[in-house]
């Protein structure tokens, strides 16, 4: 039997507590878990991605996961998926309108390449709010991050806003 393997794909900008939730419980379900980072300009990312990439394998190596490896990427998801030798693609889901968006691309996916499955994953009830874009902007206005973010992460998010001076006023 060949092994498993399942893309974690992402911008993870930054790295938060639902993301390494899924993480951990895709670990579970597949023999080998690739966390794709990936670039996306449209969403206007605080970090490089060379610095998103060592935050995710800083967060991965403290989860003590034996079979999760990080990799960077910049091209077609499912090009890199099989490039990968993946046969499983894992969404993270945190409420209705993330359904809608994965949903479609899910579809879209599947026509590319239909020997590679989406899984959904729920995130954890208590962690469903959690949002990357939304832990940045709490943080450029001051406020505490440290629910939903590990406090090295945390430590990175407030650094960054202190150096580019995004601070709200408040």
């Amino acid at each position: 039997m060949s092994e498993r393997i399942g893309i974690y794909p992402g911008t993870f900008d930054p790295i938060t507590l639902g993301h390494a939730d899924i993480i951990r419980r895709a670990a579970r379900l597949v023999d080998r878990l690739i966390i794709g980072v990936t670039t996306n300009p449209s969403k206007n990312p605080m970090f490089e991605t060379d610095e998103r990439l060592a935050m995710v394998k800083r967060e991965v190596a403290d989860m003590d996961l034996g079979n999760v490896e990080v990799i960077g990427f910049n091209a077609l998801l499912m090009k890199f998926a099989k490039a990968q030798g993946a046969s499983v693609i894992v969404r993270g889901l945190r409420a209705v309108a993330d359904f809608e968006y994965e949903y479609q691309m899910a579809g879209m996916n599947q026509q590319l390449d239909d020997e590679i499955e989406t899984v959904f994953l729920m995130a954890d009830v208590s962690l469903q709010p959690i949002a990357s874009k939304l832990v940045k902007e709490i943080a450029v206005y001051g406020g505490d991050i440290a629910a939903f973010v590990s406090p090295s992460v945390r430590d990175d998010v407030v650094s960054r806003v202190e150096k580019i001076g995004m601070k709200g006023d408040y």
